[in-house]
């Protein structure tokens, strides 16, 4: 299999989480601790609390039964979740994950990876930017660090999307005692340069800068340039993640 590229339908032979981090040491830890608070200037003003979404996901499995073709594209996910079962289907390079609760038959929680405009095709190969919505009642219960460890997992790397919730923050965090975690550029040839650390302070306002987690058995090195120095944007980091 090549590096970073996860053929279609692979399942992963581990789902239940990954090995601690061979180089899982104090040093790491306190790097690791560092670097979250670093991140905390990230774009993190998503906030999907105290919505109420389960109608829309009620109108989405509807949407989901009547539509044969989507019906059949799914596919079983063996992830042990609190009873739930999980489904899986994949359109246009993008992947939809939905968890059910079959003593409801409702969706509960959803997943999508997205493709981002922002890369150019090579990249896009490599990296899928998730987003996760899950009903009341359905949250703390390890849903997305689930579907999220499986991905990574399958041997595909995750790139946040322009903005994040604070516990998507957080989920990332906890991803990264597992995972290679990077902070990366995305130029003008959409190209992905990974930046030294820690940046200059008030940076990660720009954009353009994104988070990466790197997949089982991938290299940072297969879709990113090698570390550069930033500069700091010109005038003000930009509010708004």
């Amino acid at each position: 299999m090549t590096a970073g590229v996860c053929p279609a339908g692979l399942l992963p032979h581990r789902t239940a989480g990954m090995p601690p981090r061979q180089d899982g040491t104090s040093a790491w830890r306190a790097r690791l601790r560092a670097l979250g608070g670093l991140l905390a200037e990230l774009r993190i003003d998503v906030d999907l609390s105290g919505r109420d979404i389960q109608r829309e996901f009620d109108a989405l499995h509807e949407r989901l039964r009547s539509n044969h073709r989507a019906r059949d594209a799914m596919r079983p996910l063996p992830l042990p979740l609190h009873g739930l079962e999980l489904r899986m289907r994949e359109a246009d390079g993008e992947y939809f994950v939905y968890a059910i609760d079959p003593r409801l038959q409702r969706i509960v929680a959803y997943t999508v990876f997205s493709r981002l405009v922002e890369v150019d095709r090579a990249t896009d190969r490599h990296l899928r930017a998730p987003h996760t919505r899950v009903a009341d009642g359905y949250r703390r219960q390890g849903i997305a660090s689930a579907i999220y460890r499986w991905w990574l997992a399958s041997g595909r790397s995750l790139i946040t999307g322009a903005r994040q919730s604070a516990g998507a923050h957080g989920l990332w965090m906890a991803l990264a005692r597992d995972h290679e975690l990077a902070a990366v550029r995305i130029d003008a040839r959409k190209r992905l340069a990974q930046l030294t650390l820690p940046p200059p302070a008030g940076f990660f306002g720009a954009l353009d800068t994104r988070l990466v987690l790197v997949g089982r058995d991938c290299r940072l090195a297969d879709f990113a340039q090698p570390p550069v120095s930033p500069a700091l944007p010109a005038g003000p980091p930009r509010t708004g993640w």
